[in-house]
């Protein structure tokens, strides 16, 4: 018996709050600030088409990580079953296949949106768009991995959104320092992914997801997440320097601080602690990467 045959619905259509929550707006914000990112490191200045910053903003956030949500959500239906069974899906409060149309109109909203970026804002997008279901539909489902699956995530939330918007604001290929610093946030994201694998760690036991969490145990997890966020943001930094920005490296130098603080906090109880780290560790992450921004925003434009 199929899962959507399993789960009684009693609604033929979807409640709109519900919907909402299916794309989970929380998760909008890392991929339009990671947009805003590339915006300013490309040195282009914003007035100059404001409107590709908005549409940006919008297919980032709304659009593309919206979709992404809806797609995870169908996808993990059965897991969300087990691990939060008041998700709009499993609850019921969106029956049937709404889920996966959702997910499929917003897709190819994303596409149609990503056609007035130019070409590298709709490649980036067409790279967006397959990623999201590569992550989370099968065959592929890379999320299975406790390596593809957060790298994937982690290049898509920060990695790609920074470069498109640096080459949409420089109509061409951003610089090689965008290109790397962007690079480098997008994997140490791959820790903050690993650290929100902790809230489905029974789920994702009981269903054959192999998370970082599942197979190196919470406490392992944690350390390997701690070592991956901060290990590029020194490389950040050392970058910096060599490029001549010491106020700049400086600054990042100081919330990288703050954050190994926070991670022996989160330490002490990987599981209970990782909601909290994602609200003081991750802030402090975020920060540094519009700083590294404006560090190299004179060294963007087009390689």
């Amino acid at each position: 018996m199929s899962v959507s045959s399993e789960l009684h619905f009693s609604r033929r259509l979807p409640d709109p709050r519900a919907l909402l929550t299916l794309l989970k707006p929380v998760t909008w914000f890392p991929p339009i600030w990671a947009y805003l990112c590339g915006v300013v490191s490309s040195g282009v200045p914003v007035g100059s088409a404001p409107w590709l910053v908005v549409l940006g903003m919008v297919l980032a956030g709304p659009v593309v990580c919206g979709m992404s949500q809806a797609a995870n959500d169908w996808c993990d239906r059965h897991v969300d079953a087990i691990n939060e069974p008041d998700r709009p899906i499993p609850s019921g409060r969106v029956p049937g296949r709404w889920g996966l149309w959702v997910a499929l109109a917003m897709s190819a909203l994303a596409l149609a949106m990503g056609l007035a970026l130019g070409p590298w804002g709709f490649g980036a997008t067409v790279f967006g768009v397959a990623a999201a279901w590569a992550y989370s539909a099968e065959p592929v489902r890379l999320k299975r991995s406790g390596i593809w699956g957060p790298g994937l995530v982690g290049l898509c939330y920060e990695g790609l959104p920074w470069f498109t918007g640096a080459a949409v604001l420089a109509a061409g290929a951003p610089s090689w320092p965008v290109v790397i610093i962007a690079a480098l946030y997008a994997i140490g994201a791959h820790g903050i992914m690993t650290l929100n694998d902790f809230k489905a760690l029974e789920g994702d036991r009981q269903t054959g997801v192999n998370s970082l969490p599942v197979t190196l145990g919470p406490e392992r997890a944690a350390r390997v997440a701690c070592r991956v966020m901060a290990l590029p943001q020194l490389g950040v930094i050392a970058l910096l320097l060599g490029w001549d920005r010491p106020v700049h490296a400086a600054a990042i130098g100081v919330l990288v601080i703050g954050q190994i603080w926070a991670m022996r906090i989160l330490l002490s109880d990987p599981k209970g602690r990782a909601p909290w780290y994602n609200g003081t560790g991750v802030t402090a992450y975020v920060t540094g990467m519009m700083i590294a921004a404006f560090a190299i925003r004179t060294l963007g434009g087009t390689g």
